[in-house]
């Protein structure tokens, strides 16, 4: 029995996983993961990293982060307490889908997350307070393979539900793409 559904998404690769929640009067389990059933996704690659972010804000934008080839990584992004917009943009040049994005409602109590294959930028903005994402990655952080997007770029025309109340320095300072960006090759 899989304790998970696994929906498409418009860009191709990129996957809605939903969680079941199994619960009684004490509470519930609800898995996370499973090499098993997620093995049509991941091939061989494994989970090399995981990470937990907080953060406090509603409204609060993390992102667009990615990281080049060969320390590329496919990662699957579950929101363990709070609620926010999850957001991943295609990268991979000559896709069909080049530079578009796709958001979802992650939360705690939705089950749902997002499992974005290498080839793409991803980001969130907190629609709650008090957020919790966790993120399993098939590689480690590499610094010097860090990329990353302007969540306000034109460009790209991501529609971000609420007022940002906080951006970083360093997501805020990436440079804005234009016509000559043609995608990575992953």
């Amino acid at each position: 029995m899989s304790r998970f559904s696994i929906e498409e998404t418009p860009l191709a690769g990129l996957r809605c996983v939903v969680r079941q929640f199994r619960g009684d009067g004490r509470g519930f389990l609800s898995r996370l993961f499973c090499a098993e059933e997620f093995a049509p996704f991941f091939g061989d690659r494994r989970i090399e990293q995981i990470n937990v972010t907080f953060t406090g804000e509603v409204g609060v934008v993390r992102g667009l982060h990615f990281q080049y080839p060969p320390h590329s990584e496919m990662k699957l992004v579950c929101c363990l307490r709070g609620e926010v917009w999850d957001v991943a943009v295609d990268l991979r040049a000559g896709s069909p889908t080049f530079l578009r994005w796709h958001a979802e409602r992650l939360s705690g109590e939705n089950g749902r997350c997002l499992l974005i294959p290498e080839g793409f930028a991803h980001g969130f903005q907190t629609l709650s307070a008090d957020v919790e994402l966790l993120y399993l990655h098939t590689a480690a952080y590499a610094p010097d393979a860090e990329g990353g997007l302007n969540p306000l770029d034109a460009l790209l025309g991501i529609s971000w539900p609420l007022a940002i109340s906080n951006l970083s320095d360093r997501d805020r300072s990436h440079a804005l793409l234009d016509e000559t960006f043609t995608g990575i090759e992953f």
